[in-house]
């Protein structure tokens, strides 16, 4: 199973897990809205963890620092930032991107009510970081819309 909100639709549509588990399965209606709500809660927990060990900034000041030190190997913006402001600061060089998580949810992560800029320094869980927020693209619906997903 991949990664996939449709081939995560379709595999409960067709009844694929109980093929997989050879015997009935039961599905839940709202499978794919859970597993995205998983999804983004594990990668908040992660941006989290690195921000207490001091590999993890927010503020578009200490973002665009760390950016200019190349100290910054994942920049992250909150899908529903302004375009504007998102624009000033660029991926770092050989770095990541994240651009499909809320202000709210990048809230969570750094202990504010909001955030719309953040960067990762290198090491730590930062690779985890990235992994787990590609597995989030492939199921979130709006990752590069207006406003605050459904939910």
């Amino acid at each position: 199973m991949s990664a996939d909100r449709d081939a995560l639709e379709k595999a409960a549509k067709k009844g694929l897990f109980a093929r997989s588990a050879k015997q009935p399965v039961k599905v839940a209606d709202d499978l794919v809205e859970e597993v995205e709500k998983q999804l983004v809660r594990r990668v908040v927990d992660l941006i989290s963890l690195q921000r207490k060990a001091g590999k993890a900034v927010a503020g578009y000041e200490k973002v665009k620092g760390w950016l200019q030190m190349e100290e910054a190997e994942v920049l992250i913006q909150a899908v529903d930032g302004s375009g504007r402001g998102k624009s000033k600061l660029s991926t770092p060089h050989f770095g990541h991107y994240i651009g499909w998580l809320t202000a709210d949810e990048l809230g969570l992560a750094f202990g504010r009510q909001t955030v719309i800029h953040g960067a990762l320094a290198s090491g730590g869980l930062t690779s985890r970081v990235v992994e787990e927020a590609q597995r989030l693209k492939g199921v979130r619906i709006n990752e590069g819309g207006n406003g605050h997903p459904k939910g």
